[in-house]
């Protein structure tokens, strides 16, 4: 066996609805799994980009980045190539500018909208919800980045 390491990023998609806030899930594996859209980042490109470059094409949305939500790590193993990865995967929280579930790639079965809660009980592993909770606390305005009102501010990068 193999051993390897690949760098991903990827995005908490947020827009507001009604009285509170949804986040865009993708469905995998016959919609037993709902995840964030995530990626592997490219040669020349940042986290950030590649945030923005897998939200696009595994959502069909636009997002703009608002802030860092920091990254989850663990390893995997790949029967096809016959290798252990270590994982490090880059989180951002974006907010929804355009676009629609409908133009997800062939790698997504579906996109969900959801609100916040229910997001955290459908997330089908334990670091993204840890992800969503950061994410969570900013845009409902109870944590760093964010202005009174529950408004999250743009941020630079990391």
């Amino acid at each position: 066996m193999r051993y390897g390491r690949q760098i991903s990023s990827g995005g908490v998609l947020f827009r507001p609805s009604g009285e509170g806030y949804q986040v865009a899930l993708i469905r995998l594996k016959d919609g037993k799994v709902h995840a964030l859209p995530k990626g592997l980042v490219e040669e020349g490109e940042d986290p950030q980009e590649t945030a923005v470059r897998e939200v696009r094409e595994e959502t069909g949305m636009e997002g703009e980045p608002v802030a860092p939500l920091g990254y989850i790590r663990y390893y995997y193993y790949s029967p096809e190539e016959d290798t252990r990865y270590f994982k490090l995967v880059h989180f951002y929280l974006l907010r929804y500018r355009g676009g629609s579930e409908e133009g997800h790639d062939w790698e997504v079965e579906g996109v969900e909208w959801m609100p916040i809660e229910r997001a955290l009980q459908a997330l089908s592993y334990k670091g993204e919800r840890e992800i969503l909770k950061k994410a969570a606390a900013i845009i409902e305005g109870t944590g760093e980045g964010s202005e009174e009102g529950g408004a999250p501010k743009m941020e630079g990068g990391e």
